[in-house]
Parts: C-alpha cells; structure tokens; sequence
C-alpha cells in the first residue's frame, strides 16, 4: 500500500498565500480540503491528496499535492464548469499557482469579451487555444 501524502506544509502555504496576495492585494483565505484524484492513469484507483482551496472574484481555485514537490491546480466556477492550465503536474507550487491565476485571468476576458487587439494572423502560429476544459 503506498503511503499516504502529506498534507501541505506551513512553508508551501505560505507560498500559495504569498502569490495571492500579489494577485490580489490582500490576503487571500486559504481552506485545507481533501480531494481524490487518479495519479495513475492506467488505473481507476483514487488516491486522497490534500488540497488547497480558495474562492475570489467569482471563481474556485484547487491546489491538490500528488507527492512530493508535485502538484496539480484547476479553476472551476459550477460543479460542471471545471479548467485546467493544460499541464497535468508542476514541481514548483509557485510556477503551479500563478499559472493557475494567469489562465483563469485571461479566461475571464476572454468570457467578458476582452480582445487583445491581436488578428487572427498574428495568432496563427499561437497554440494556445484557451484553459483546457476537464
């Protein structure tokens, strides 16, 4: 049986906490949250990881750690409304956080009809495409 993964430390809080408080200019509440995922793909074995959980601005964050220095993050605002950054795992909690916001930010805009000023030809090398829906 393997191990069960530790929860989040005070440090890797601290670390989420930080970015956004960046974000948003003011601390932002952290919820410790426990969550199931299937970290083998090959299998449908659900494992409970801990997690993070915040709301703001209309949006619901999830940090889950899946082991050591490794963790996955999504973005949902209804139960069947759920995004990803298109990245399945990160190994910097703060590259996995602040991508996380910077994906749900430019789907904000994107949702309030925000355009760059960009043509379609000046994205036509451009593969993004958008956060990826789970």
């Amino acid at each position: 049986m393997t191990p069960p993964i530790p929860d989040f430390t005070d440090a890797e809080t601290g670390i989420v906490a930080a970015v956004l408080a960046r974000r948003y200019g003011k601390p932002v509440p952290l919820e410790p949250a426990e969550t199931e995922l299937r970290l083998d793909p090959a299998t449908d074995a659900l494992t409970a990881c801990p997690a993070l959980y915040w709301s703001e601005r209309g949006a619901h964050f999830v940090v889950c750690k899946i082991g050591a220095a490794r963790y996955r993050c999504q973005f949902f605002y209804t139960d069947a409304d759920h995004y990803g950054t298109g990245r399945d795992e990160y190994d910097d909690l703060s590259t996995c956080v602040r991508t996380l916001l910077q994906v749900q930010a430019d789907h904000e805009k994107l949702s309030a009809g925000v355009s760059s000023g960009a043509t379609a030809g000046d994205l036509a090398d451009d593969e993004y495409s958008g956060p990826a829906t789970l």
